[in-house]
C-alpha cells in the first residue's frame, strides 16, 4: 500500500504531490464540488454513463488547471495576481491645475 507523507515544517507551506498552499485547498474543494454535482445528477435521474463522463471530464480539467496554476504562479503568485488586479493602473485627479498652484502659494505665504 502506498504511503503519502504530508510534511509541514516550521515556516513552510503545506505540500502534497507538488501542490502547495492554496492550490491544495482549491484542488480538494473542487473535487468535492465535482463529486456533489455527480451525486445530484445521479439522484435527479440523469443517465449513469453521462454522470460518469461529465464527472471524469470536469475532474480532469480541475486537476489539469490546478497543477497548471501551481506551476505558473507558484506558492504565493496567485495572491499577487489578485492584488495586482485590485491595484489601480493610474490615479485620476480631476482638480484644476490652478487649484494646485493656488494651494502652493498659500503655504509659502504663511
Amino acid at each position: 500500500m502506498n504511503s503519502y507523507h504530508i510534511n509541514k515544517g516550521i515556516g513552510r507551506a503545506v505540500e502534497f504531490k507538488g501542490l502547495k498552499a492554496q492550490y491544495l485547498f482549491i484542488f480538494a474543494g473542487g473535487l468535492l464540488a465535482v463529486l456533489l454535482c455527480v451525486m445530484l445528477m445521479y439522484i435527479a435521474g440523469v443517465n449513469t454513463s453521462l454522470c460518469l463522463i461529465l464527472g471524469g471530464i470536469s475532474s480532469g480539467v480541475l486537476i489539469w488547471q490546478t497543477f497548471a496554476l501551481n506551476g505558473k504562479y507558484g506558492e504565493h503568485g496567485l495572491m499577487k495576481v489578485g492584488a495586482r488586479k485590485k491595484h489601480p493602473k493610474y490615479i485620476i485627479s480631476r482638480k484644476n491645475i490652478y487649484r494646485y498652484l493656488k494651494n502652493n502659494r498659500k503655504r509659502t505665504d504663511v
